[in-house]
């Protein structure tokens, strides 16, 4: 490997990353020129190996303006053996203070796709040459408009009273079957989505919803119509059987604001909720493996 070079880019090198092609074209996310402009990826914090003066390896750290945590490996593609992604990702992590979390992003049903592990076995071996270890799975799914289910008539839905009842409810439930954007929240904002949604999503109430049975409530979700996409950001129970129907409402609350599409992330290991999912109409559009420092 005498002909390798590792460096990161210096200002006016962006074409630098983008002249290694997509090894995953079909893969749903933000060009590395937009990250550009909007500030979230950085030429000193985008990494480049080359050999012979061709880019067999690159790795982009995003940290959006106004992030309070540190930036995360979003971007890792390598054309070369494992061990030129590791020397990438440990000459980096050097450079910007230590490893830091890695989301990589996959298309949907990736174990089963043998042309996309093809392509992703090699970086992420460089991810555990380099001392980062898998922690979990995340998958996004998609509504694109399917016709709902219709209701049982078994649960009411509500407003929260107040924001008082919404911390209440999240106290009361110990894992939220959906958490959209969590990975964001906290590095951007510090926070945790399971624990304090609404430091994350604001006190407006009127875009949550309360399922009641016999008057009692036992679940909770919150919407959110103003990211990138209009999202499930949060849902939570404390009647299982109420899922079904909770979900369902969930995205009424978006569609009747004109959503033609809603974005919801789970936990790749609930298989009854992404199950749900799928009944409700959602799609999977793409996993996020998060690798972390051991």
């Amino acid at each position: 490997m005498s002909d390798l070079v590792i460096r990161p880019l210096v200002a006016g090198e962006e074409h630098v990353f983008d002249s290694m092609p997509d090894p995953l074209p079909d893969l749903r996310q933000v060009a590395y020129a937009d990250g550009i402009a909007g500030g979230g990826y950085r030429p000193e914090t985008t990494w480049v190996a080359l050999r012979a003066g061709r880019v067999v390896g690159r790795a982009a750290w995003l940290r959006p303006p106004g992030a309070v945590g540190a930036p995360w490996l979003e971007r890792f593609d390598l054309d070369a053996e494992p061990e030129v992604g590791a020397d990438l990702l440990r000459a980096a992590h050097l450079a910007l203070g230590g490893p830091h979390p890695y989301y990589a992003a996959l298309p949907a049903h990736w174990r089963r796709r043998p042309e996309v592990l093809a392509v992703v076995r090699a970086p992420m071996a460089a991810a555990r040459l380099a001392g980062l270890v898998e922690r979990g799975e995340r998958v996004r799914c998609s509504w694109t408009g399917t016709p709902l289910p219709a209701s049982s008539g078994r649960y009411g839905f509500r407003t929260p009273v107040d924001t008082a009842e919404i911390d209440d409810l999240v106290a009361r439930i110990a894992e939220p079957d959906v958490l959209t954007g969590a990975e964001i929240a906290s590095a951007v904002g510090g926070v945790d989505l399971a624990t304090d949604p609404l430091a994350w999503l604001g006190d407006a109430t009127e875009r949550w919803r309360v399922a009641v049975r016999d008057g009692e409530p036992v679940g909770l979700a919150g919407t959110f119509g103003d990211a990138c996409y209009p999202l499930l950001a949060y849902l939570g129970l404390l009647d299982e059987a109420a899922r079904p129907e909770l979900l369902a409402e969930a995205v009424r609350v978006l569609a009747a604001d004109g959503a033609y599409e809603v974005i919801a992330d789970v936990d790749a290991h609930r298989v009854a909720v992404r199950a749900e999912l799928e009944r409700t109409g959602f799609r999977q559009v793409r996993s996020r493996v998060t690798f972390a420092a051991n």
